[in-house]
């Protein structure tokens, strides 16, 4: 099978509650980031890696995220999954994948920017023959992440509540994961993509992961997102 993956989705429908003292009213994909919205940054990678079309997954005052990015961005097609009540973060992959047919895609947080080799994560994922494959990090005082347990062949076998960890494997938020994973949760129900899919079960569901030693950050508090600007400048 051919591992070139052409399409992705981005979940875009954050409110950024811990962000507006920063931003407003803003939706937190959309945080200025010197001059330009957080989301750039995450399309210029996507771009990078080869991806044609991206579905953003959108609710919160989507209206200006669509007046932003519009149909088309750096050469890719955009689409848009418009969520009319907040359907968490599994209701939004679930409303984006009635948009494509692509067998494999990626999916990525709009408030995380992981500078993963995407690639890499995909071959990972066929070469196991996974559902579903986690871009994680390891992190050093860890409390605002629950930790993920491994067994030796990359499956995941644990999920493990956030608590404070002098060390832990977290989750990058970019997955790369199979079309019909979603199948048996009803469109417009909304669910938590992590605590409803991805920690019931894991080693059932066939659900890997790979460690990444990249740059990572989320921007959900004010203090990382003005720390994503100053690394941006540099």
């Amino acid at each position: 099978m051919d591992n070139q993956i052409k399409e992705a989705i981005v979940l875009a429908g954050g409110l950024g509650t811990r962000l507006q003292s920063e931003i407003g009213e803003f939706p937190k994909s959309l945080a200025p980031v010197n001059g330009k919205p957080f989301l750039h940054y995450l399309l210029s990678k996507l771009k990078a890696s080869g991806i044609e079309t991206v579905i953003l997954s959108v609710g919160y005052k989507h209206e200006l995220i669509v007046a932003e990015i519009g149909d088309s961005y750096l050469g890719m097609k955009i689409l848009y999954a418009i969520e009319k009540e907040p359907q968490g973060t599994g209701g939004g992959i679930k409303l984006a994948l009635e948009k494509t047919k692509a067998p494999v895609l990626f999916v990525c947080n709009g408030d995380t920017f992981f500078d993963i080799n995407l690639k890499e994560l995909a071959d990972y994922h066929f070469e196991n023959h996974a559902t579903c494959t986690l871009a994680l990090k390891k992190l050093s005082n860890v409390d605002r992440y629950g930790s993920i347990e491994l067994d030796p062949d990359g499956k995941i076998t644990k999920f493990t509540e956030k608590k404070f960890r002098d060390e832990a494997i977290i989750n990058g938020g970019v997955y790369c994961i199979n079309h019909g994973i979603l199948i048996h949760y009803p469109v417009n129900t909304p669910f938590s993509f992590e605590t409803n899919y991805l920690e019931k079960n894991p080693t059932a569901k066939k659900i890997y992961g790979k460690v990444f030693d990249a740059y990572f950050m989320d921007i959900g508090v004010p203090e990382d997102y003005q720390k994503f600007q100053k690394d941006m400048q540099s």
